[in-house]
């Protein structure tokens, strides 16, 4: 069941807010500004940070629940060369880029494509002027979400170009599976089914070691709690302040998304599996999560109160080469998907 609503005005044009529904009672609010998740409820409570109000979600500073875009996370110097030519992107992270630059894609409004009953589903698109912070050729952009009747949010991206660029979406949601206004994530439950992670440096950008999750802080290769490590002496989580690194997940050759992660929390006893098609995700534990607007119902959210599995390329991948690349040429299609699924 899908229900929709105008939520205000952004440059003079309408944004709506959708809510799709299943049997089950879960929902799951889009809006057309940023293609962004204000909220997702589960068994009557709400699991992700999101917004009551259209200009919070626009004067937010941490990304929640938003399509980050055109490439994802850092790419350092704010620069590449592609195709023979040296492009230069946005600093909007020190000397370095991150999700998208100033304006990135969760900063415009998006077009509303399609309101499908049937699948319980909208799809949203948008498109990227060539030259867009920097970014070369025009870059159409779909993104869809979906909610199926097993509890399974799944958000299909697609994109095409007319000249050689980059393309790295993301949804950038942060889950607390206690419970959106119910303090820290630490003592929350992770598994990431990943042999290896990007070192970074203090910028939070990969230095090009790829290192061995084994005998780190870093092993999620079985559930450990959030705070279980996270205040270890280990100079990567000092760089951070907690989790913000790429793991590297196993491909599997055919297209097929993959288990990469879950979570679980023993107060609500919900469960959260990530499968995706991305040849990475990373883990944030809300290290910097400093939100001053206000959230569902009025909440703060400070620091570590969400963490986020944001499914990727790797960042910086266009200074290591030997990294999967996020390059999309003209005829071919940007296509991935990830999927949300929750159980209890």
């Amino acid at each position: 069941m899908i229900s929709y609503e105008k939520w205000g005005e952004y440059n003079g044009k309408d944004v709506f807010l959708y809510t799709l529904e299943n049997a089950k009672g879960m929902k799951v609010k889009l809006t057309n500004f940023g293609s962004a998740v204000a909220g997702i409820q589960f068994k009557g409570i709400d699991i992700a940070l999101g917004f009551d109000d259209l200009d919070a979600l626009v004067n937010q500073t941490c990304y929640l629940g938003v399509v980050v875009g055109r490439c994802a996370n850092r790419i350092k110097g704010a620069r590449f060369e592609l195709d023979g030519s040296e492009f230069t992107v946005g600093k909007n992270l020190g000397d370095n880029h991150i999700h998208g630059g100033f304006k990135g894609f969760d900063k415009v409004l998006w077009d509303v494509d399609a309101v499908a009953e049937a699948d319980n589903s909208v799809r949203l698109s948008y498109l990227s002027q060539d030259g867009e912070e920097g970014y070369p050729g025009n870059l159409k952009t779909k993104v869809t979400y979906s909610l199926s009747e097993e509890c399974e949010l799944k958000i299909e991206y697609e994109a095409e170009t007319d000249s050689p660029t980059i393309v790295n979406l993301t949804n950038h949601s942060y889950f607390n599976l206690s419970g959106h206004n119910s303090g820290t994530i630490e003592d929350q439950w992770i598994k990431i089914d990943s042999d290896y992670f990007l070192e970074n440096d203090k910028e939070g950008v990969p230095t090009g070691i790829i290192r061995p999750v084994s005998g780190t802080p870093f092993d999620f290769r079985d559930f450990h709690k959030i705070s279980e490590r996270i205040g270890s002496d280990d100079l990567q989580l000092k760089y951070a302040g907690g989790y913000d690194h790429n793991y590297n997940l196993e491909q599997t050759g055919d297209c097929r998304p993959r288990l990469a992660a879950e979570a679980f929390d023993e107060k609500t006893s919900i469960r959260m599996q990530v499968y995706t098609t991305m040849p990475g995700i990373q883990f944030y534990s809300g290290n910097s999560l400093n939100e001053r607007s206000k959230g569902i119902d009025g909440a703060v959210y400070g620091r570590r109160c969400g963490f986020c599995l944001e499914t990727q390329f790797y960042p910086d991948a266009v200074h290591h080469y030997d990294f999967p690349q996020p390059v999309l040429l003209p005829g071919q299609v940007y296509r991935h998907m990830t999927s949300y699924r929750f159980k209890d």
